[in-house]
């Protein structure tokens, strides 16, 4: 019974998918523009499919600038000096406020009027997504670090280390084993805002259906597709994350 519930959870999407194949009345339904099965769908898979290595680059390349800016930011609070967590507030609501679509416009499109920095598809993809991300990896960090037990920092202090040795090898590896959930969904978060990009002319999983949609004629089989695509490559990574996971926490 647990097998066939875990089987219906990750299934759970073929029968509205199946239900959906004998709706819409007068529809010339072409399921064979996806299929394995014909050459053309065939064709047409295999160049849908060569946008996921641009979609898990960008993603990657993405969360670990994020990952890097957020925890500086977040260590900002940490310091007794006001200025520093002025900056550090500052930084957290000015980014989280703006939507991802705008900063990757004004990155790609406004750096270089302004301040004649010309970056490639790529580039401002991985910038804009990373900036937006920051600042909620910010709070996650932040929100690990102070989950930390207060006797574990004077402990340390009474070792004589210093903050970033104490931060290094006391406090971060007890709060990234509470915060790894989070990430983990930032990064799953990560993964479909990296469709975003597609609108500057990356060419990721969803460029590569915009441009078979308009040499086919064909947006809900295509579409249909692509939603399988994020679909599957999702629950891959939501599965590695949980992995990670259980195994930090038998690591204990």
């Amino acid at each position: 019974m647990k097998s066939l519930g875990f089987l219906f959870s990750r299934l759970g999407w073929l029968p509205p998918l199946i239900l959906l194949s004998g709706c819409g009345k007068g529809y010339d339904w072409g399921w064979y523009v996806v299929s394995p099965f014909h050459p053309q769908g065939l064709t047409n898979i295999q160049f849908l499919i060569s946008g996921l290595g641009y979609t898990l680059q960008l993603s990657f390349m993405a969360i670990l600038l994020s990952i890097v800016l957020g925890l500086l930011v977040a260590l900002l609070t940490l310091t007794k000096h006001l200025f520093p967590r002025r900056v550090n507030r500052i930084y957290v609501e000015s980014f989280r406020s703006i939507p991802i679509l705008v900063m990757l416009l004004w990155v790609y499109y406004g750096l270089p009027p302004a301040f004649g920095i010309r970056l490639d598809v790529l580039w401002a993809g991985v910038l804009a997504l990373a900036i937006c991300d920051s600042a909620f990896e910010a709070e996650i960090f932040r929100a690990g670090i102070q989950s930390i037990a207060r006797g574990q920092h004077d402990a340390a202090d009474s070792l004589g280390l210093g903050f970033f040795l104490k931060m290094r090898l006391i406090v971060l590896p007890q709060a990234i084993k509470r915060i790894l959930p989070a990430i983990g969904n930032q990064f799953v978060y990560m993964l479909k805002m990296s469709s975003l990009v597609s609108v500057i002319g990356m060419t990721e999983l969803t460029r590569r259906a915009d441009e078979l949609v308009v040499s086919q004629y064909r947006p809900l089989e295509i579409y249909t597709f692509l939603v399988l695509e994020y679909f599957l490559l999702i629950i891959i990574v939501s599965s590695l994350v949980r992995w990670a996971e259980l195994k930090l926490q038998t690591d204990v």
